[in-house]
């Protein structure tokens, strides 16, 4: 995207529904036979779309128009996975567990997805075979089979939302009780948790550290709703923060982005809530705050890129610490491109604001990173150029129609040097 900066952004955005909620309800849908789900807010996002076509190849009639996802389920699924697809992103591991669950058998290629960090499935391995479950690796694909699975007491050594969501699935047709301790608590979590519950599943302890599951034979056809993206919201709050405008993001839950709210509010920045709206507003000069990323509710780590670019700009020194993806720092090297002033130690970022950013070309490594340089570009009073859109239609519906209906002035172009598109 081609971003003219220094304009403050200002309006409303509604946000879209959550792409981490989507996928793994999505995945869901495999523990149906011979049933239907209707699921509404559906992103319109190439992970999502990515999805759709995985489960179309198991077999799965899938109909995606205007935000609203049916999905019909034959009696009988494919068991193997497309490398094709899988390699392009890492919840294609979600099909795992409800594959596994409703056919035996599962043969999935390790997946791909935005370089990060490392993001092993080990733990989704360990607890499937807590249930039963036999696996192999072979020339780099999961193999796993299970003649019933069993109800376990699995104990998640990271609370991994990935691992939570796959081992709930697969343990709906366990026989007996299955209970997941350490098991993520993210309001992603509780959006499949009712899904499952809305099929005929038995789940207690939603919201807490420990999950159990009570295992049945037959689900029924569902119709859900996917929650509001609190990493779309959290992104357009702090580029309205970053440009010093006003931003109202509506139709959001707002004890989701408590962690976000918080930073905000002690950088300087001005909230005010009023039901499903936040909005900010520019207060007093923003200041230097320090953050460590932690899970739910901890602040996340999917909008540390974004915050980190928003201290770039302010009078004073912020220590972004990073705890859950040990390679989540790929947007500094491109941050610093800008002039920001940003030294890095380990897992550790120490930022030393500056006056302004300068305007660059600069490229996104991964998803967020991308959202990071756009909000770094929007705050610049220079001219901007982003590479790399491929990454942010992963995980933001239209961004840049959204960005000019606050006022941005943001073009999508194609580089004459090498036909890419670039932001």
């Amino acid at each position: 995207m081609l971003i003219q900066g220094g304009v403050p952004l200002k309006g409303t955005i509604v946000v879209q529904g959550a792409k981490n909620a989507a996928l793994p309800v999505i995945a869901s849908s495999l523990l149906l036979r011979n049933k239907t789900i209707r699921i509404k807010r559906v992103p319109k996002l190439q992970d999502v779309f990515t999805m759709a076509d995985l489960l179309r190849h198991l077999g799965a009639m899938v109909d995606f128009k205007n935000n609203e996802m049916t999905i019909s389920l034959p009696d009988e699924l494919s068991w193997e996975t497309p490398k094709s697809l899988v390699r392009k992103m890492r919840a294609s591991s979600l099909v795992l567990g409800p594959l596994l669950a409703t056919t035996g058998r599962a043969i999935l290629p390790l997946p791909g997805g935005c370089a990060i960090g490392s993001r092993p499935i080990d733990l989704h391995l360990k607890g499937l075979v807590k249930l039963g479950a036999s696996i192999d690796l072979v020339h780099g694909a999961v193999h796993a089979t299970a003649n019933g699975l069993r109800g376990a007491k699995i104990y998640l050594d990271f609370p991994s939302v990935g691992a939570t969501e796959n081992l709930l699935m697969a343990a709906v047709f366990a026989e007996g009780e299955t209970v997941i301790e350490n098991a993520a608590r993210e309001p992603e979590i509780r959006n499949l948790i009712d899904t499952l519950t809305l099929m005929g599943c038995a789940i207690d302890g939603t919201g807490t550290g420990t999950l159990r599951v009570l295992g049945t034979r037959e689900l029924e056809s569902a119709e859900i709703e996917i929650i509001p993206d609190r990493i779309e919201a959290s992104t357009y709050l702090i580029a309205g923060a970053a440009t010093r405008g006003e931003v109202t993001v509506s139709k959001v839950i707002p004890e989701h982005v408590d962690s976000i709210i918080a930073k905000l509010e002690e950088a300087g920045v001005g909230i005010e809530i009023k039901e499903d709206n936040i909005s900010v507003f520019q207060r007093d000069k923003i200041r230097s705050v320090s953050l460590k990323t932690l899970p739910y509710p901890g602040f996340p780590t999917d909008v540390q890129p974004q915050f980190t670019a928003l201290m770039a700009t302010t009078e004073g020194t912020s220590i972004i610490q990073e705890s859950v993806f040990e390679s989540r720092f790929l947007h500094i090297s491109e941050l610093k491109r800008m002039g920001a002033n940003i030294e890095l130690q380990g897992n550790t970022a120490v930022v030393s604001g500056v006056p302004f950013l300068n305007g660059a070309d600069v490229r996104a490594t991964d998803l967020r990173a991308g959202a990071a340089l756009i909000i770094a570009g929007l705050s610049s009073p220079e001219e901007t150029s982003v590479f790399g859109l491929g990454h942010i239609w992963r995980g933001y519906e239209a961004m840049d129609e959204k960005i000019r209906s606050l006022g941005g002035k943001v073009d999508i172009v194609i580089s004459e040097e090498n036909g890419e598109h670039k932001w």
